[in-house]
């Protein structure tokens, strides 16, 4: 056998463990599918403002329990604070963007099966604070000093 031949042969057939790969697994499959349609989706949405907000209830509606409540509740303080935000989805979560990026995101706790929800910001988001600064926060339940402090930094994240 050529030596290209071997290398071509171990590079698809053995990991770095010495076993052969499987390659993805159902759920990755799945998840990777979920994402080209959202993407699809979501070119879609930074058209309409409404298929976007759409999309967002939807995401919402499917969720469970606290973190539907959570996401219902943050959707509003979202809409209050930054009313120039625009609804999508960004990987199956609840997101809202700024000129085409999103600036911050809903994350339930049952889609990744943790033991809470977060409220993230990306970097598009105006939160710089020195060198080091927060961009998620754990939420079990949202409180009024809660709901006040997230709208907040909502204004602030647009600003």
């Amino acid at each position: 056998m050529s030596a290209k031949k071997a290398t071509q042969k171990s590079a698809r057939s053995t990991t770095a463990t010495g076993t052969t790969s499987q390659g993805f697994t159902d759920a990755e499959r799945a998840a990777m599918k979920a994402r080209a349609r959202e993407l699809k989706a979501e070119e879609r949405a930074n058209r309409d403002r409404a298929e976007g907000e759409r999309d967002l209830l939807a995401a919402i509606a499917a969720m469970k329990g606290s973190d539907r409540a959570m996401a219902k509740r943050l959707h509003a303080i979202v809409r209050a604070s930054a009313p120039d935000l625009w609804p999508k989805t960004w990987y199956g979560m609840p997101a809202y963007a700024k000129d085409g990026k999103v600036v911050c995101f809903f994350k339930s706790a049952a889609k990744f099966n943790s033991r809470y929800a977060t409220l993230g910001f990306e970097e598009a988001a105006n939160l710089d604070e020195g060198a080091m600064w927060p961009t998620s926060f754990a939420l079990k339940e949202l409180t009024a000093a809660d709901e006040a402090r997230i709208g907040a930094l909502v204004k602030r994240a647009v600003s």
